[in-house]
């Protein structure tokens, strides 16, 4: 045994090593090349290892591939470049694919309601006198939430009737399907508040926001009833003007009393405040329909009790409500181009009223002139005729031929200039030709002056025609400023009504006493 042994440690050490090489099959070698192959598949083998550990834990710059004991949880700064890097191609990435962006993938249904989108609608007053109404409408909407929406806006007149915005609104609503399948336009009403509220009824009742207005003016006495107090100092006076507040007006008991209850006659009170007026509670308040045919003035008018009016569209899920415009708000165009006329006719009132009075002062001294001058010719006459030799028998046809010329000239003098025989027109004649004179050296534009008067006795005239539609009083010197160019328009309007009732009186037939008629 002990020489086979020694036999087999001759032999060379076989590793035990995974070679990279295979022999082939059924092949015999020499005991040389078998030496040079344990050698080359020895060091193969340790190369292999080698790398197989760098594979393992691979680079120690790469932080998954270190070891959790050579960890830290300081951020270095490359690694925030890279993460602001990243940040940036996002970004630019959804700019380019907007369909990429957050919130892409949900379905239009599950979004949320928008907190600016616009559910009611607004009514407001434009500077042509036209009434622009803005609604939310929707071409189609089946859903509890309310999109962003471009809203519609119509202009209409206070004097047009209900069926024409019923009409244009209309027109930009899809059709709806009747029972038998056929399509048609859908129905619009118009409700608004209605003035008696039964307690115990059962109708269409509404949660509204409610006046809460109690107290009347007569029990608080000696306190203005202004919410924006201005003092101003007339004659010596402090008076107090201002925006009128609500006390003065009906309480809603007065006018309860006044309407009369359910099949009884009675008087109808308005409110001028519109979506001004307090809102205090919420009450259940009850709405009525309103025909077609009704001015849409008049409808805005009654609905100015309340602070909205509401818009039922067949079909629509909920109601459009509408905020009704107060006097304030109807008469704001107007009030300012008022007060804009009123400070250009403050500025010309001085010169004018100037000019007036030199004219009448020159009217009086021609008036003076001409009754010196009578009674000169008097003294004359009677010193030529009892002081001289000439006598009444020269004097007499002297003063008749001057007495009959000077009748004859004035006869002349008024039919040229196509006037009444009379002292007063022959006054005013002399006063408008001083006026005139007097306009031109002071560069004083009487037409201007006519057209800014004309144009505020008719602002004047359509606020106070709102006013009392509204039932509400208005401060003409509120707006009108000065008491200069109130007491100008007053003149003006003075002077047309007695040139209108003297023309009249002119055109006013003769009576025809019975004789007459039966001749004829």
């Amino acid at each position: 045994m002990r020489h086979r042994l020694i036999a087999l440690a001759s032999l060379p050490r076989v590793s035990t090593l995974p070679s990279a090489r295979c022999a082939p099959l059924f092949t015999r070698s020499s005991p040389a090349a078998s030496t040079r192959q344990g050698m080359f598949s020895q060091l193969r083998c340790l190369t292999d290892g080698k790398h197989s550990d760098l594979d393992k834990y691979g680079d120690y710059s790469n932080s998954n591939a270190r070891p959790a004991a050579e960890l830290n949880e300081n951020i270095t700064q490359e690694e925030k470049d890279h993460f602001a890097q990243k940040l940036k191609e996002d970004k630019s990435k959804q700019i380019r694919t907007p369909w990429h962006r957050q919130g892409s993938d949900t379905p239009p249904v599950a979004r949320q309601r928008s907190a600016g989108a616009m559910t009611k609608g607004k009514l407001l007053t434009t500077p042509s006198r036209m009434l622009k109404i803005i609604l939310p409408l929707t071409t189609s909407d089946q859903n509890t939430d309310r999109k962003d929406i471009e809203p519609l806006a119509l202009l209409v007149h206070p004097q047009q009737p209900i069926s024409y915005l019923e009409r244009l609104i209309q027109a930009e609503l899809p059709t709806i399907k009747d029972k038998q399948g056929r399509e048609r336009q859908p129905h619009v009403y118009f409700r608004a508040e209605d003035s008696v509220q039964p307690e115990g009824e059962s109708g269409d009742m509404k949660k509204t926001p409610v006046s809460s207005e109690r107290e009347s003016l007569s029990q608080q006495e000696g306190e203005e009833d202004f919410e924006q107090v201005d003092e101003i100092r007339i004659d010596g006076k402090i008076h107090k003007t201002g925006k009128l507040g609500t006390r003065d007006r009906m309480t809603p008991e007065q006018a309860e009393e006044l309407r009369g209850g359910p099949g009884e006659g009675g008087v109808e009170s308005y409110s001028g405040q519109g979506h001004e007026a307090s809102s205090d509670k919420e009450g259940e308040r009850r709405f009525v329909r309103w025909s077609p045919s009704t001015e849409i003035g008049d409808f805005i008018r009654d609905a100015a009790r309340g602070q909205e009016f509401a818009i039922d569209i067949e079909g629509a899920p909920e109601e459009i409500r509408v905020g009704v415009p107060s006097f304030n708000d109807r008469t704001y165009y107007l009030r300012m181009r008022l007060r804009k006329t009123s400070k250009k006719i403050s500025a010309m009132a001085d010169v004018k009223k100037e000019c007036d009075e030199l004219a009448q002062l020159g009217a009086k001294r021609v008036a003076m002139a001409g009754f010196g001058g009578i009674v000169g010719w008097w003294c004359v006459v009677y010193y030529l005729t009892f002081q001289t030799e000439l006598g009444w028998d020269v004097m007499e046809p002297v003063t008749y031929l001057v007495g009959l010329s000077t009748l004859i000239g004035g006869y002349v003098w008024f039919l040229y200039h196509n006037r009444e025989v009379s002292y007063r027109s022959a006054m005013n004649f002399t006063v408008s030709r001083r006026q005139q004179k007097l306009y031109q050296q002071h560069n004083f534009d009487l037409r201007k002056w006519e057209a800014l008067i004309e144009d505020g006795n008719t602002l004047r005239k359509e606020i106070k025609a709102i006013a009392n539609e509204y039932d509400v009083e208005w401060d003409e010197l509120q707006d009108e400023k000065d008491e200069k160019v109130q007491q100008a328009l007053k003149n003006e309007r003075r002077r047309k009504e007695e040139k209108k009732k003297s023309k009249e009186d002119d055109d006013e037939p003769v009576p025809v006493t019975k004789d007459e008629k039966d001749n004829k």
